[in-house]
């Protein structure tokens, strides 16, 4: 298992930090489409205030002023089912029309994965228009006693408590990689978004949380700069040889793979961390993506896809991107379509690993 992750780790980074240097290749030549006049729906599954939610209201604006025509669009929250219930709406009922896109998330790649039975969409029959990679940094109350990351050992045998949207949302990274560190983390399931979890934590119902890097920048490095959170650790990046290393966007944290260091002392390994990498590598090197639903014609598809690439060289983009996405490029055309089918695959053997995990310790039954 290990050669085959250490190989899917490669393929993953050659994705993910290849990002801005392939695409030198133009976007595919938009047809004459035309939305002059009509207002477009993006979806987004999960509720206001969290990271995907971010992400749609910083690009829809842009979009807008680069989709022909000059449409109207509309960030719309269909939050449920840790994001299955607005995406299984968007495919049974958004028309080939380029009026309705959805914007997931690992979220929503996670069920898909693992078979959850509340899933009723298919990925492979939709388009993707563009593809985004992220990251995300995990934190915790200063009421805990840590003052900052070293301290991370405070943590051991404490009663910890982290907000889910459910344990095949993206929520089981998280999962994961705390279980693999060893911590006591109550994870109380049925959040209907991670922005939800956030407010959580500001109340004190949850003493540990974490936010993709968007919304960590928006809502959480403030209540840092106050003194009410004291980040533990950025996810990481992977680099070109498929190691986990620091986020580029937040340098002065470390990793998940350095906090676990500092913490047991050792250097993570073993089925349980390969686990952690095969999900980390699905929900952040692949994580937000854009897609227009079955049927949509090639031209329509290209036209959004020429939006999205054209936006970048937007000064408003230009200027605020870094601070309010991370330091993440957003791609489309080939490249997107690769972290598209990274994200919606699995090797057999961990699927089923972490699904009688999930079933012998908290008690989750997926679909066969």
């Amino acid at each position: 298992m290990s050669d085959m992750l250490n190989v899917t780790r490669r393929k993953a980074m050659g994705l993910a930090l290849g990002a801005a240097a392939a695409f030198g290749l133009a976007a595919p030549a938009a047809a004459e489409t035309n939305f002059a006049g009509k207002t477009i729906e993006w979806i987004i599954p999960f509720s206001a205030g969290g990271g995907s939610d971010t992400w749609a209201r910083f690009n829809a604006p842009l979009l807008q002023k680069y989709l022909p025509g000059n449409p109207v669009v509309v960030v719309v929250n269909e939050p449920g089912g840790g994001s299955t219930k607005g995406t299984n709406l968007f495919a049974a009922r958004a028309k080939p029309d380029g009026l309705t896109i959805l914007g997931t998330s690992g979220s929503t790649q996670f069920p898909y994965l693992l078979g959850d039975p509340r899933v009723r969409y298919e990925y492979k029959d939709w388009k993707i228009a563009m593809a985004a990679p992220t990251g995300g940094v995990v934190y915790t109350s200063p009421s805990l006693g840590l003052k900052t990351p070293e301290d991370i050992g405070m943590l051991v045998g404490k009663d910890l408590v982290y907000a889910s949207q459910g344990a095949t949302s993206l929520d089981l990274v998280p999962l994961l990689g705390f279980k693999d560190m060893g911590f006591k983390v109550q994870h109380v399931f049925g959040f209907k978004g991670r922005g939800d979890g956030r407010l959580a934590f500001e109340r004190g119902e949850t003493n540990i949380d974490y936010q993709t890097s968007s919304a960590y920048l928006k809502n959480v490095q403030p209540m840092v700069d106050a003194g009410t959170a004291v980040p533990l650790f950025s996810w990481g990046v992977l680099d070109e040889a498929g190691n986990i290393v620091r986020d580029p966007t937040f340098p002065d944290l470390p990793s998940y793979v350095e906090a676990y260091q500092t913490l047991t002392g050792k250097a993570p390994s073993g089925p349980s961390f390969d686990a952690y990498v095969a999900f980390f590598t699905a929900g952040f090197p692949a994580q937000k993506m854009v897609f227009l639903p079955k049927d949509t014609p090639d031209d329509i598809v290209a036209t959004y896809q020429a939006a999205f690439e054209a936006m970048k060289s937007d000064p408003d983009y230009e200027k605020d991107a870094a601070s309010v996405l991370g330091t993440y490029p957003q791609v489309t055309g080939k490249l997107a379509q690769a972290l598209f089918e990274k994200g919606t695959t699995i090797a057999p053997e961990l699927r089923s690993q972490v699904a009688e995990m999930l079933a012998a310790d908290y008690g989750v039954k997926l679909g066969e």
